[in-house]
């Protein structure tokens, strides 16, 4: 095809396509998008070519080929191929700044037999011309490294006066600048979080405690999901909630901020505190001591309010007492009386070993239907994902050897393969999760239930409290000599009714013969 870059022009005229893009930033450096259309229509003209179409970006990053009118580019030059010879751009920078895009989009438009121009830089098909491209197109990705590199120093100096560069975390909203400030509290959510430290700070949450409580206040994150575990630990140790600038990445540590904090210093130390196991004095004791663990398990029959506990102080030592709140004075028990007698409960739990057999039987009578159907499922899973990966494959085939889709067609197909791949691959996990869940109840059966209160005595508090609430989800009621309305026959354990496979149940009330619900 003969083309010139000396100026000389083409005795046929050949079809070209006209790229520029410019940033808000750039619109008063004079590379407006009028300024580089009128060079490079000027270019077209010098050269004999004839402007097809025109594409005008504006306000997007060159960093990324996910650029609205690009991909038209791409579209307009596909659907035209045979036509469109030539696609002329100001200079090289205002078509890619990173080198690995720039010489992937100029791979595929060489694909559909088109040459890229640029209206400023003598950049052709010559060896020269390929070589002040290789050339301008470093320096593109250079120019854009150092962008990124004197960014990154503004965020740091601005970081170094306590203003916030990045997102807002929850509780907070990113300020606009005329306000003089970096962050402003959010006034629906700033509230929830004080009250999640304020909670925390008296000792009588755990975190998943407190998350709970979070999630009934309404608390979510900026796309409105609940809070996880993780995020929950995450904001109790942010500083930025207590005015601090700490960001150690950028070499920023214990900064004031330019903003009102959510939270004083005190009670951001005391939660830190907690949190690594150094309760100030200022807390109030835990709930969860270690020498009463039915604190708060046992209910109060007269009040209804759990029993808590302490030491009191005899002639020559200290002694354990479980007792009522203020106010009522039904319950007062030593600690040695309350727990032997909660032993015996356990004891009277103790399955015969012939509901032990039958339960068995019943749990793997059901498992092994179950498990048929599981591996089904699974095998079902694997066919899926095999298929999907082969569409796949395919997909890869067309795109990058037979050329026969452009890249957003591949793009839309392969994140839609991709999405079936992992839910697929996550079916076929579930089905293998299921089955150690299963054999675990069997083991837990068959070890735990006949040494119920053995194991209690003998296990530590975490164990204890785990174990309470399991045999009695809803704790347990003391009339001050006995526990009252919760003898649980061996025929009918409540915890039992919970045992679930698929939509059958293993135990209920009548017996142990599965139920359908």
């Amino acid at each position: 095809m003969p083309d010139s870059a000396n100026g000389s022009t083409l005795p046929i005229m050949v079809g070209a396509v006209v790229y520029v893009r410019v940033s808000t930033k750039e619109q008063t450096e004079n590379l407006s998008l009028p300024t580089q259309l009128r060079a490079c229509e000027e270019y077209c003209r010098r050269q004999g070519y004839e402007v097809l179409e025109r594409f005008h970006e504006e306000g997007e990053s060159a960093k990324t080929t996910d650029r609205s009118q690009l991909q038209n580019l791409l579209t307009y030059c596909r659907l035209n191929k045979g036509r469109v010879h030539f696609v002329v751009v100001f200079n090289l920078t205002r078509f890619a700044r990173d080198k690995y895009d720039h010489f992937a989009l100029r791979s595929h438009l060489q694909s559909l037999g088109i040459s890229l121009r640029s209206a400023t830089e003598p950049i052709d098909d010559t060896s020269t011309g390929k070589l002040m491209e290789g050339v301008l197109a470093a320096f593109a990705q250079f120019d854009n490294d150092v962008r990124s590199d004197r960014t990154r120093a503004g965020m740091k100096a601005a970081l170094e006066l306590g203003r916030w560069v990045f997102l807002a975390p929850i509780g907070y909203l990113n300020a606009p600048r005329s306000m003089g400030r970096s962050l402003m509290h959010d006034t629906e959510r700033g509230p929830l979080v004080r009250r999640a430290f304020e909670d925390y700070a008296t000792g009588r949450y755990t975190k998943e405690q407190l998350l709970k409580r979070a999630r009934t206040w309404g608390l979510t994150n900026r796309r409105g999901k609940l809070l996880t575990s993780q995020a929950i630990g995450v904001l109790l140790r942010n500083q930025l909630y207590a005015g601090i600038v700490d960001v150690p990445e950028y070499g920023v540590r214990g900064k004031r901020g330019d903003f009102e904090p959510l939270i004083s210093d005190e009670l951001f130390y005391r939660v830190q505190a907690i949190l690594s196991g150094r309760v100030p004095s200022t807390a109030p004791r835990q709930r969860a001591h270690p020498d009463f663990p039915l604190r708060g398990f046992v209910r109060c029959e007269s009040c209804g309010r759990g029993l808590t506990g302490s030491w009191s102080k005899g002639r020559s030592e200290y002694y354990a007492y479980y007792h009522c709140r203020p106010g009522c004075r039904a319950v007062n028990v030593s600690k040695a009386m309350l727990e032997g007698l909660f032993a015996d409960e356990l004891a009277l739990l103790q399955p015969t070993p012939g509901y032990m057999r039958l339960l068995k039987e019943s749990v793997l009578r059901i498992w092994k239907t179950r498990k048929a159907a599981v591996r089904e499922e699974i095998e079902s899973a694997e066919r899926a994902a095999k298929a999907i990966q082969q569409k796949l494959d395919r997909l890869d085939e067309a795109f990058l050897f037979e050329r026969s889709i452009d890249i957003e067609t591949y793009d839309r197909h392969a994140e839609k393969l991709r999405e079936e791949l992992t839910l697929a691959r996550i079916d076929r996990h579930s089905g293998q999760l299921d089955e150690l869940d299963v054999e675990g109840i069997v083991a837990f059966a068959e070890r735990v239930l006949p040494r119920a209160a053995d194991l209690w005595v003998q296990a530590s508090l975490e164990q204890r409290q785990r174990f309470q609430l399991l045999f009695f989800p809803g704790g347990i009621a003391f009339d001050g000599k006995g526990f009252v309305g919760t003898r649980v026959t061996a025929q009918a354990f409540s915890y039992l009714r919970e045992i679930q496979t698929g939509n059958e149940r293993v135990v209920d009330q009548t017996g142990i013969e599965p139920v359908t619900s």
